[in-house]
């Protein structure tokens, strides 16, 4: 014989029903037990109009409604029209019954829990009895129980307790007698030794399964849902989260009671003493194996099964000198919260006996606040112990496995991972079993936490890195391009799976949670709402998603000062704007502390010579105890290009403006030609190399007429070229006398730095730097005589964009 056990969804409407008929059809047993629940929502409506009622609403009438409706049109629809007249009529009775149930609730102005289980009971009195009419018509030699006949309780009200001696002689005795190949009943309900009736508690229809699975001493309990088993996580938060084939009741056990609610939780309890095998499975998807769950086979390699979290948690917590050494403090605390019928879910407690802390649900933390301190009012007058502290808006995750016992990290894997992630553990626990490690954090955090923990533990060490772009111009564009080329080969080879979630130009921005296309990027771009930098980063931090990495593709200051926060919010930064590391030193130092302190990498490689390795070789260099003695670099690859193409057959406008055009100079070139752009280059390795500089100690030799330094915009600045065209060529003329050319060189040496033109002869390691290549002459202690060189291209979009691709990478590697 099988228990098959079907949810609310599975029997939401006419549809879905006639897909559990397919699937009991097929159930290869002697004898089947179908255990519905009520149709999908309905047990959520019959409550309201009973509160209504109670409330003396008028409103639970139009609930009433829809009930009716949804009943009678599933009757309808499932019902041969020669049949329908006796199931109408039976359903209609039972309707007008539940009708007088709530008008007396609204004529007195209260509903007790007795009548309220009565009002609810509804829900499955009708499915089942309208399902196995429908079994009946189909040829399944289907019969219909009332469970409230089987299954008995005590008197209490909303979550009864089984009486099994009762409930078993019941089953089996019905079973002996009836004939009928299946049987339906209802879940979720039950009638009292005096014929009240109760219900087992939302969820009971799982429960009811397994009591009659224990009773009758099934061979299976099938437990149908709309998801193919138990997930490794929650698969609407987790969507790399798959199903797993075979776990021992233990660890279903400790998956539902955290929120796994697939299962509910008692469910297990009545199966594990007689060895059944519950099968958890999908039945719109009837096809897929799901979930078995059996004895522990103690699995080889199999630690963690499962991620699981429960939402909507509190604590509470009591603590004060006091309660050091008195014995009965822990007993007087548990006590007054179990004679005001308050759950603990977690406890923790301090080995000083200072403090001890439970978690709650969160709509019992008033009530509980204040019978707590009501019982500990003499101590608390006294300074003895704190008035209770309640937290609020929590939840606790959970990593279970009946093997994690023995193997050792686990929880150091997991606090190390989440704290990467920036997620705050309020509270630690861990069973006596072993079986799972539960952490109390923010109820905000919990998807972030999930999916870090999920990849830790399931996703075979592919790490999934999120990324907000901020500028799709020249350089942006050409990231974004190489990220779509090499998606496929960094899954493979490095284990990345890199996400763009949101991305900005000056005008529109847009997010898309599951990742935007990068394929065809420029269209979505297109459709987005309008820009604001503000705007983009609330959803950044509102998204809260883990292993985020904001990325920054402009010449904005205004964008650079957004780091800090990013930072804070551990968002790593990466980015090509030199803004912010050539701002006031103590922004400098303030936003790599944060980057420290918040595990969020800062990285901007490309801040000097684009995509060479050049801050990065310099790091090594310091981190292996070298000290920087002289460091002389070519660091403008926009200048170099315009000095190496610049001669007496070209004008010095043209050559600019065709550097600006190839995108080897800022959108406002007179960055570059000032000295700016590579007094900020400067400025970042001599601040790199341990020094503290501002950028107004820098020297700078320029070579541009005041004319041309002294405009606001890039039309009157090319206007100054032409008009000072004579004096570019004599100095062109004078180096090209000298057997020189023209170089714009940085140089830092005994703390002091300086940047301008020189004329550099032949020999010279500057002397043959070719179109936009930059150089680096490292003197150190190690070097003194040979410098360290580091030589290549400097400028242009996709180098720059490779050096931002190649931060990131890193961070993905960290």
């Amino acid at each position: 014989m099988k228990v098959l056990k079907f949810g609310g969804t599975s029997v939401a409407n006419a549809s879905n029903i006639s897909l559990v008929k397919n699937i009991v059809a097929n159930t290869n047993t002697n004898k089947t037990i179908v255990v519905v629940s009520a149709f999908g929502g309905v047990t959520d409506l019959l409550l309201n109009a009973a509160h209504l009622a109670s409330k003396q609403s008028e409103g639970y009438k139009s609930i009433l409604k829809e009930i009716e409706d949804r009943h009678l049109e599933t009757a309808k629809a499932l019902i041969h029209v020669n049949a329908q007249s006796k199931v109408l009529s039976k359903v209609k009775s039972e309707l007008n019954t539940l009708e007088t149930l709530l008008e007396g609730a609204f004529l007195i102005g209260e509903i007790t829990p007795r009548l309220s289980d009565k009002i609810v009971s509804y829900g499955e009195l009708l499915s089942s009895y309208i399902i196995s009419e429908y079994f009946a018509q189909e040829g399944l030699k289907a019969g219909y129980v009332d469970s409230r006949e089987l299954i008995k309780t005590n008197e209490v009200n909303g979550k009864a307790t089984v009486n099994f001696n009762l409930t078993n002689a019941n089953c089996t005795n019905f079973l002996d007698k009836d004939k009928h190949q299946v049987i339906v009943m209802g879940g979720f309900i039950a009638s009292s030794e005096n014929g009240n009736s109760t219900t087992l508690g939302r969820g009971g229809s799982d429960y009811t399964a397994a009591i009659v699975a224990a009773a009758i001493n099934a061979e299976f309990l099938e437990i149908w849902t709309d998801v193919s088993g138990m997930y490794t996580a929650n698969p609407k938060l987790v969507k790399q989260a798959k199903a797993i084939p075979h776990i021992s009741y233990e660890e279903a056990m400790e998956l539902s009671h955290f929120g796994a609610k697939v299962l509910y939780p008692p469910t297990i309890q009545p199966v594990l003493a007689k060895g059944i095998s519950i099968v958890i499975k999908n039945t719109f998807e009837p096809e897929n194996a799901g979930t078995l769950i059996t004895k522990n086979k103690n699995e080889k390699g199999k630690t963690v099964r499962g991620i699981s979290h429960v939402e909507n948690i509190a604590l509470l917590s009591l603590e004060g000198p006091g309660m050091v050494g008195i014995p009965g403090t822990s007993k007087r605390f548990f006590e007054v919260l179990s004679q005001s019928e308050i759950s603990v879910v977690l406890i923790t407690q301090a080995s000083s006996e200072h403090s001890i802390c439970v978690g709650i649900a969160a709509d019992d933390i008033d009530k509980a606040t204040e019978v707590v301190n009501a019982a500990f009012e003499y101590e608390i007058e006294r300074g003895k112990i704190k008035p209770v502290i309640a937290e609020k808006d929590l939840a606790i995750i959970a990593l279970v496995g009946d093997n994690m016992k023995s193997h050792q990290g686990l929880s150091g894997k997991m606090f190390s991972t989440l704290g990467k992630n920036n997620v705050n553990l309020r509270v630690i626990a861990q069973g006596a079993s072993e079986r799972n490690i539960s952490a109390v954090i923010k109820k905000d955090d919990v998807k972030k936490a999930l999916n870090a923990l999920h990849e830790e533990f399931f996703e075979e060490n592919i790490k999934q890195l999120n990324l907000f772009v901020m500028g799709v111009g020249n350089v942006g564009s050409k990231f974004l391009n190489q990220v779509y080329q090499q998606k496929k080969f960094l899954k493979e080879n490095l284990k990345l799976n890199i996400r763009v979630i949101g991305m900005s130009n000056s005008r529109t921005m847009v997010f898309e949670e599951n990742g935007i296309s990068l394929k065809n990027w420029e269209e979505a771009l297109a459709g987005g709402q309008k820009a604001d930098k503000v705007e983009f980063m609330k959803k950044v931090n509102e998204l809260n998603y883990r292993n985020s990495i904001f990325v920054d593709n402009t010449a904005s200051e205004e964008v650079s000062k957004t780091y800090n926060t990013y930072l804070g919010n551990s968002i790593s930064v990466v980015t090509c704007n030199k803004i912010a590391c050539s701002s006031a030193y103590e922004n400098y130092q303030e936003l790599k502390s944060l980057a420290r302190t918040y595990n969020a990498p800062f990285l901007f490689e490309t801040n000097v010579g684009a995509g060479l390795p050049i801050i990065d070789t310099l790091k090594h260099l310091i981190a292996s105890g070298d000290k920087i003695l002289k460091i002389q670099a070519v660091l403008s690859g926009s200048l170099n290009f315009v000095f190496n193409n610049f001669n007496d057959k070209t004008t010095f406008h043209d050559i600019v403006k065709q550097a600006q055009q190839e995108g080897y100079t800022e959108p406002d070139p007179k960055i570059d030609l000032s000295g700016v752009d590579v007094m900020r280059k400067i400025l970042i390795l001599a601040r790199e190399s341990g020094n503290q500089l501002e950028i107004t100690d820098i020297a700078n030799k320029s070579f541009l007429p005041q004319e041309s330094l002294d405009t606001d915009n890039n039309e009157d600045f090319f206007a100054t070229l032409i008009k000072h065209e004579d004096d570019f060529q004599a100095m062109y003329k004078e180096a090209n006398n000298a057997n020189s050319k023209l170089k714009y060189v940085a140089q830092f040496e005994d703390g002091k730095a300086s940047v301008g033109l020189q004329a550099i002869p032949k020999g010279h390691d500057f002397y043959n730097l070719e179109g936009s290549d930059n150089i680096v002459l490292f003197y150190t202690e190690r070097y003194p005589n040979q410098p360290m060189i580091i030589k290549g291209a400097g400028a242009g979009a996709d180098v720059t964009a490779s050096g931002i691709f190649a931060d990131i990478i890193r961070i993905g590697n960290f």
